[in-house]
């Protein structure tokens, strides 16, 4: 069963619109049969509803389902009213981020690509804390509440089942110098670290990769349960988008694999981070 209360939440959507879906019925009928509305519905099966276990007793005599299935369905339901470890950090993780860690912690495989920043799984604390006083309006105590839940969420890569993690980061975010250069120094020397955990791949887009696709940061999360499709996540300053449909997803894993292609093998990649390294030390 799918672990952090964020996931349960988007395993119980996936399995309600199962049921609806393979009843024949729209949302609009379920809402007329149970008084309720149908944009309701659709908001249980979207994962923006809260679900209580009594809609889905509901649900699961309309649709005839009983025994051991419905009896899950309303654990997933009781168990995703809970909250997850990063939320007692209050305004250091916002709302609409707070879903994407929900995520996370349950992720079998991450893949992203970063042309920006250095990924933040494996920033320092400094190099984290500067970089939300430059992109974000937040106090010194929110700031350090982001910079804890940032470097518990790096303990996942760590664990015993670690999820296979394979990062591909532009040239441009080594060379983009965040604080000074004694943090970029820091910064770097964790880099080397990580890339030596046995979960961890690390890649660098030289300057001179030639073409590769355009398309901005992105990660994608698998899910070690087959009935919990792959979802792609990008986020701004003050929102994200989660990308789950098939041929989305099919298209950004195209470009993450033309994207570590085109990058640096991960050996020749750690030696190009030894010699900025270096530049950054002399």
């Amino acid at each position: 069963m799918a672990g952090s209360p964020t996931a349960r939440r988007r395993r119980l959507s996936i399995e309600l619109k199962k049921l609806r879906e393979s009843s024949g019925f729209t949302c609009a009928n379920v809402g007329t049969a149970l008084d309720w509305s149908g944009s309701k519905v659709n908001r249980m099966e979207t994962g923006t509803g809260r679900v209580q276990p009594s809609d889905v007793e509901a649900l699961c005599r309309f649709y005839g389902v009983d025994g051991e299935l419905r009896e899950f369905l309303k654990s997933l339901a009781r168990q995703a009213k809970t909250k997850g470890w990063w939320q007692a950090h209050g305004d250091g993780v916002p709302a609409w981020f707070s879903i994407y860690i929900g995520l996370e912690q349950d992720a079998s495989t991450f893949r992203q690509y970063q042309c920006e920043f250095i990924p933040g799984l494996m920033q320092t604390p400094t190099y984290a804390a500067e970089l939300h006083r430059a992109t974000n309006q937040m106090s010194e105590e929110a700031i350090d509440r982001a910079v804890r839940v940032r470097m518990e969420r790096q303990a996942k890569l760590q664990a015993v089942h670690a999820p296979d993690a394979w990062f591909v980061v532009h040239e441009g975010a080594l060379r983009s110098v965040i604080g000074d250069r004694a943090v970029m120094r820091e910064q770097l020397e964790k880099m080397l670290d990580m890339a030596e955990l046995p979960s961890v791949t690390l890649q660098v887009l030289t300057f001179d990769a030639g073409r590769y696709p355009a398309t901005g940061t992105f990660t994608m999360l698998g899910f070690p349960d087959p009935e919990d499709p792959d979802i792609v996540y990008r986020d701004g300053i003050t929102d994200a988008i989660y990308l789950e449909g098939a041929e989305e997803v099919r298209a950004y894993t195209r470009a993450f694999d033309n994207l570590r292609a085109a990058a640096a093998s991960p050996h020749h990649s750690a030696t190009l981070i030894r010699s900025l390294l270096k530049e950054y030390t002399t």
